[in-house]
């Protein structure tokens, strides 16, 4: 397993189902991690439950879509560490008026919606990069991890909002890769993860019965699966560890699919 001793990472959605695995993953690995989210509770026991594992994490309170209380965050954790070498965007999520249901079409969609879902995980991650990634952009050296979806690359009925906006994260993801190395130099790196279909709040009435049976949804996604199953948030952790580490020191610019062959499958 890739090490990490001595670096500082910052996760966005670190108390979420995905970056609560991502940040148990970068401790464990060594890395000091600050977790970033809007509701201090929430953050906190995600901090706590990293610190009594024997890591060592950090609490930030703000909203990704929010640059003053990003700026104000950014000045906590380099008084507090002194630098950042990972930044992690896991904050991102969905929204009912920008999903089309089977009772629904386009027509339906809620814009104020759709641009809400836009924002929250498009602009929420733009954002982080540009105000973090200028610690980065200081130091010539930094790897940044975009999370992006399956839904970016492929037709995925229903999600159109969050479609469009994780399709927004690849192109940014590739364009900032490119804009670093150019102005920074081959220190900084910028890639994304896609993630297959994993079991989270946001999407389980799409996915599973109250019985907890497979919806007719749940079923297609795992026929299309090649290994009939959806994923674990902790199956996650090793590209990131990869990706994060000297490990992949000539690899920026790409999105790398964690989705049990889903991408790969024709369906026939």
């Amino acid at each position: 397993m890739f090490k990490l001793d001595g670096k500082v990472a910052l996760i966005t959605g670190g108390a979420g189902v995905l970056g609560s695995a991502i940040s148990e993953g970068l401790a464990k690995a060594g890395a000091k991690v600050a977790l970033l989210g809007r509701t201090k509770s929430t953050v906190d026991r995600k901090m706590k439950e990293i610190n009594y594992e024997g890591g060592e994490a950090l609490t930030l309170v703000a909203d990704v879509l929010d640059a003053a209380q990003l700026e104000k965050v950014k000045k906590k954790l380099i008084k507090k560490w002194g630098r950042l070498d990972i930044l992690i965007n896991c904050a991102g999520g969905n929204m009912k008026g920008a999903t089309v249901m089977p009772d629904q079409d386009f027509f339906d969609v809620d814009m104020e919606d759709f641009d809400k879902v836009s924002d929250l995980n498009l602009q929420g991650t733009v954002l982080p990069c540009k105000i973090f990634g200028s610690i980065m952009a200081d130091q010539k050296k930094g790897c940044i991890i975009n999370i992006s979806s399956m839904a970016a690359d492929r037709a995925i009925t229903r999600v159109v909002g969050y479609s469009a906006a994780k399709a927004g994260i690849d192109n940014f993801t590739k364009w900032l890769a490119v804009e670093m190395a150019h102005k920074y130099g081959e220190g900084i790196r910028i890639n994304a993860i896609a993630p297959g279909f994993y079991l989270a709040e946001q999407n389980r009435h799409l996915l599973m019965n109250e019985d907890g049976t497979y919806t007719d949804r749940g079923q297609t996604i795992i026929k299309s699966t090649p290994m009939q199953r959806l994923g674990k948030p902790e199956e996650l952790i090793s590209t990131v560890l990869w990706l994060c580490s000297e490990g992949s020191s000539f690899i920026t610019g790409i999105v790398v699919p964690v989705d049990g062959g889903f991408s790969a499958f024709s369906g026939v």
